[in-house]
């Protein structure tokens, strides 16, 4: 028998099942609390809940530990491509040269767009948010595919994947170039898959556009960093909505919307947004700090700290290097990137940020990124998002693997009693 965890509730005792986890981890079970003792749990937020058991990625915040299928996460960045991770996460393991060279060939296949495509996008307004856009044509995937909806058909399923992963860098061009009036870009399969994404963006049928194999490995390094995050909002998301059986599409676009938020994959924009509000109103990066730290002024200091690292995080040592790899081989000279400079040394030497362990995470340094090779600040979570796919596809994957009910949280209701209804004549 496993081990018990014992809870006392006035003069009964209940034993509850102690899971443990391949790194030790451990929760109490309360599957079975309310059959039991007729009551349930609150934490509002999932704070503190285990939503599922999961082989996917492995986070320890405490000691910057980053692991996709027991990987670390430096290594992966060091040796591997964005196409191979996302494989590895999907798959649950790393794929031979064989494996890898069929499942690029099929991305790189399935990049095109129905050309009905246009006017899906040409419906919008110019000034729609890529997030809205991309939300929205990845949903609209579900109509242009109906062969391959069932999430319990394996081989329905693949095609699925396979069409998400390839068509996501499509549809997000697509939706930037909408918003800039300029001609769309079709994919070319002799490009690598970051390639594509950065020609279809900013290349224009009146030149050649040739892609920075700085940039491009920067990219592609970015979207290995973003491929998965645990529980996280988005990746929750997409779990809850699939149990209700629905096709990977419409999971997918929840999950989009989920990353949309300021709070989750908007944050790199708000770094931006930071820096050009220092810039704007002429004072220093340390200046900006001072006000920050002041109870009295509004002003707030994005990039820094993580909900889940408390030592600091393991992506942001990785994409520092090529973050200034980038600004260096394009020679980019900006206020923007001399007030993130000033700020991130003053963030690695002042007590302030030191004892408050807050370091440059992630989002500031791909911010920076995205600033400087010219992407606009409303595709940033959009970048994200391509980055995130596997890990949502991987999630939804393991959630149907398990057999997982349909989500259905609980609640405390706190409103009013049984009350009787009045006329209108007499409220």
């Amino acid at each position: 028998m496993g081990k018990t965890i014992q809870l006392c509730i006035d003069d009964q005792t209940f034993e509850l099942p102690l899971r443990v986890g391949s790194e030790n981890e451990r929760a109490i079970d309360i599957g079975q609390l309310r059959a039991k003792t007729g009551l349930i749990t609150l934490d509002p937020g999932y704070v503190n809940t285990g939503s599922c058991e999961s082989a996917i990625t492995f986070i320890d915040g405490e000691r910057g530990i980053l692991q996709y299928r027991g990987y670390p996460i430096e290594e992966l960045a060091e040796h591997s491509t964005f196409l191979e991770v996302a494989y590895l996460l999907i798959s649950g393991e790393l794929p031979s040269k064989e494996q890898l060279d069929s499942f690029v060939d099929s991305i790189r296949y399935h990049s095109m767009l129905h050309e009905d495509f246009k006017r899906f996008y040409g419906a919008l307004p110019k000034d729609a948010h890529p997030m809205a856009a991309c939300s929205a044509a990845v949903g609209a995937l579900a109509t242009f595919y109906p062969d391959s909806l069932d999430p319990r058909d394996p081989r329905e399923v693949e095609i699925s994947v396979h069409r998400l992963i390839a068509k996501l860098p499509t549809l997000a061009a697509y939706a930037y170039k909408h918003s800039i009036g300029q001609p769309f870009m079709y994919p070319n399969n002799q490009r690598t898959y970051v390639g594509n994404l950065l020609h279809m963006m900013f290349a224009t049928p009146c030149e050649d556009y040739e892609v920075d194999p700085v940039v491009r490995n920067a990219m592609d390094l970015l979207l290995i960093l973003h491929a998965d995050h645990e529980q996280n909002c988005s990746a929750s998301t997409v779990r809850l909505v699939g149990s209700s059986m629905v096709n990977l599409f419409a999971s997918i676009s929840a999950g989009i919307n989920a990353l949309w938020g300021s709070r989750h994959g908007g944050a790199n924009q708000e770094v931006i947004e930071m820096l050009a509000k220092i810039r704007d109103e002429g004072i220093s990066a340390t200046e900006f700090v001072e006000r920050a730290k002041s109870h009295d002024d509004t002003s707030r200091l994005v990039g820094f700290g993580h909900r889940v690292y408390r030592n600091f995080d393991p992506r942001a040592k990785i994409i520092k290097k090529a973050c200034y790899d980038v600004l260096g081989k394009l020679g980019v000279h900006s206020k923007l990137l001399e007030i993130a400079v000033e700020l991130e040394e003053l963030a690695l030497k002042e007590d302030y940020f030191i004892e408050r362990k807050l370091y440059p995470n992630v989002d500031f340094y791909s911010g920076v990124i995205y600033n400087a090779i010219g992407t606009p600040m409303n595709m940033f979570t959009a970048m994200f998002a391509l980055g995130r796919l596997p890990g949502w596809i991987a999630q939804w994957l393991e959630m149907h693997d398990q057999k997982q009910k349909i989500g259905r949280p609980r609640q405390i209701y706190v409103g009013e009693t049984k009350r009787a209804y009045k006329p209108i004549d007499k409220r």
